[in-house]
């Protein structure tokens, strides 16, 4: 099909304002209107489809009942601040994207959706909500921004669930101590717009971004999201959060449970993360326990810093490169969270479609990929990292110096420093990323196939190289068996990494979909089988992912359904968010479990 949309026709990004939190910056506008234009003129479904149903309502509950409990929720938010889902189904793209369901859908587009939109305005807002889904038992499903794309997006695991979209009216950057390198933000604030900020005051202070800087600086870390700074580990660097439980009731974490003089702030709310008693934050992460609706992080001091990349010309040495890292990871050499590529990867952030490169069928060969990559500046490789130094100039040198020693054991190892490779090189996007700087590049690789959508397989290894090549081989031999190609990415530190693998389909595709869903299914069973489980997922694998940690009959997961129906009693908060279901759902049909049969395209409600 030809693309259905003329990139001459698009308008223009919105930019980032102070009535438009979700907006590009206004450094990034023209490199955001090259995305989206790439993007669209690559795609051949029309911006909507008609609904194949009607919007559904919340689980057990009548139209008449539902339309009561909304007049009763505009009247306590405001009617403005309310919208039911009746509009048509718009994906859009990362920078403008909906918050009505999976703009990245799996499933069919109408499957996952909301019944409404609420917008909350400030915390008491949230705790008026949180109250109101109490008393009508309509479950809530509470989103940052909906940037987590690759695992969800806006989509509430229980269609018919009101959405609470926290961003559009909470994005304040609340507070920057510059002397205490620290800031707390509400959750529409992006990584866009936290930069922004601290460069307008001038301040030697970086943030830690992800690849992409569109996503919320408070969503990213609560999912337990990384970055490639030496405080790249977003949950890590956060100290303090506000938080709105299930019942209503409002929790400050670490010394923030501590009024400071007079009833204010405690003054070290954002400089000592535990405070007294049980360390409880890491409850609040990835669960739906609580709402976030404020969370402090650290900030770090602007530094000297040095990108690279060095190149690996054999598919043969993973495993060599692997040991090579572990070493200088866990002695502190390597000076960020670095990244192992495969070379197929340099070909797809050109941003040039798969059919530019190759005109066959199916998956891209080797010889292909090869024949390609020497066309590039890495020329015939297997492997690409990407690393970053940091501190003073001399301290950088004596790394690197080291570094190159020991690369320098794999056979035809290769650095290459930014200057010496071409100005759009994406190693110029690394620079940006690893010291602070949030940027759009990373989307170029979604041009790979038409309207191109992926899902991200995440699984934890030991930093070893024979664990690396057991998933390694895993993930290979699946890719092969259901036709897809193999773009991962290692996020290596000293001892464990995220072996990533982006699992890029055409969302217009049916049967692309669902190879997919047999792929991601799949791979979660074959790794877990051999003791390697994911750290992040797709919400409908969650219960699939949480079934694997099955130690002692599954004692975790017995343990979070304890927290859940103590703090959750009528299951309204996010029920099935990362496989935990509170009592009033659980057993009932809704869990997608690895045996299950149930056509997830088709719909994922029980049938009771």
């Amino acid at each position: 099909m030809e693309p259905s949309h003329s990139p001459s026709k698009l308008d223009p990004t919105p930019l980032l304002s102070p009535s438009k939190h979700s907006g590009v910056p206004r450094r990034l506008a023209a490199e955001a209107a090259a995305a989206k234009q790439k993007l669209f003129g690559n795609k051949t479904l029309p911006q909507s489809v008609p609904r194949r149903n009607t919007t559904p309502l919340p689980p057990e509950i009548s139209k008449e009942a539902y339309d009561a409990a909304i007049d009763e929720l505009r009247a306590l938010l405001g009617g403005d601040h309310v919208e039911l889902n009746d509009k048509p189904l718009v994906d859009g793209w990362y920078m403008e994207h909906p918050n009505t369901h999976d703009a990245f859908h799996i499933s069919q587009q109408d499957v996952l959706v909301c019944s409404a939109v609420v917008y909350p305005e400030s915390t008491r807002d949230v705790q008026d909500v949180v109250k109101w889904a109490n008393k009508h038992k309509i479950p809530v499903y509470p989103i940052s921004m909906g940037r987590n794309v690759g695992y969800g997006g806006a989509a509430p695991r229980v269609p018919g669930s009101v959405v609470m979209d926290l961003g559009r009216r909470m994005n304040k950057i609340l507070n920057i101590d510059g002397g205490n390198a620290s800031c707390v933000v509400e959750p529409g604030v992006s990584y866009f717009k936290l930069y922004e900020e601290i460069q307008r005051r001038n301040l030697p202070l970086w943030i830690d971004t992800p690849d992409l800087g569109g996503g919320s600086v408070l969503g990213n870390a609560i999912d337990r999201g990384v970055g490639y700074t030496p405080y790249g580990d977003h949950f890590a660097n956060h100290c303090g959060m506000e938080i709105v439980l299930p019942n209503g009731e409002l929790l400050r974490t670490g010394m923030g449970a501590m009024s400071g003089k007079n009833g204010t702030d405690n003054p070290t709310w954002q400089s000592f993360q535990p405070a007294y008693g049980p360390y409880s934050d890491g409850i609040f992460s990835q669960s739906n326990f609580g709402i976030v609706t404020s969370m402090g992080f650290w900030l770090m001091p602007v530094t000297e810093h040095q990108s690279y990349m060095i190149t690996f010309s054999r598919e043969e040495d993973f495993e060599h490169i692997v040991e090579i890292i572990r070493p200088l990871a866990q002695k502190r050499i390597l000076g960020n969270i670095p990244q192992l590529r495969h070379v197929i990867q340099e070909l797809a952030v050109t941003g040039m479609p798969k059919s530019h490169w190759f005109q066959g069928h199916g998956l891209m060969d080797r010889e292909s990929i090869r024949s390609c990559a020497v066309t590039l500046p890495c020329g015939d490789v297997s492997w690409v990292f990407y690393g970053t130094q940091y501190g003073d100039r001399a301290s950088i040198e004596a790394q690197l110096s080291i570094i190159k020693s020991e690369f320098s054991k794999v056979e035809g190892s290769k650095m290459y420093y930014p200057s010496e490779v071409p100005q759009d090189h994406y190693l110029h996007s690394r620079v940006q990323v690893c010291s602070g700087v949030p940027v759009l590049r990373e989307l170029d690789w979604l041009n790979w196939v038409p309207n191109a959508a992926h899902l991200f397989f995440s699984p934890i290894t030991p930093t070893r190289g024979k664990d690396a090549r057991i998933v390694h081989d895993i993930v290979v031999r699946a890719h092969e068996k259901w036709g897809f190609d193999l773009f991962p990415t290692l996020c290596v530190a000293g001892r464990e990494m995220h072996y990533i693998t982006n699992i890029v389909y055409d969302r217009g595709d049916v049967e692309a979909k669902k190879r997919a869903v047999a792929l991601m299914r799949e791979l979660i069973h074959e790794t877990a089988k051999e003791g390697y489980g994911e750290y992040r997922t797709h919400l409908l694998f969650a219960d699939q992912v949480a079934e694997t940690y099955s130690w002692n009959n599954g004692a975790l997961g017995r343990f979070n359904e304890t927290i859940k129906d103590a703090l959750d009693p009528n299951g309204i908060l996010a029920p099935g968010r990362n496989g935990i279901w509170p009592k009033r759902f659980r057993g009932k049909g809704w869990e997608i479990l690895r045996d299950d049969t149930r056509d997830i395209m088709e719909g994922v409600s029980p049938k009771l």
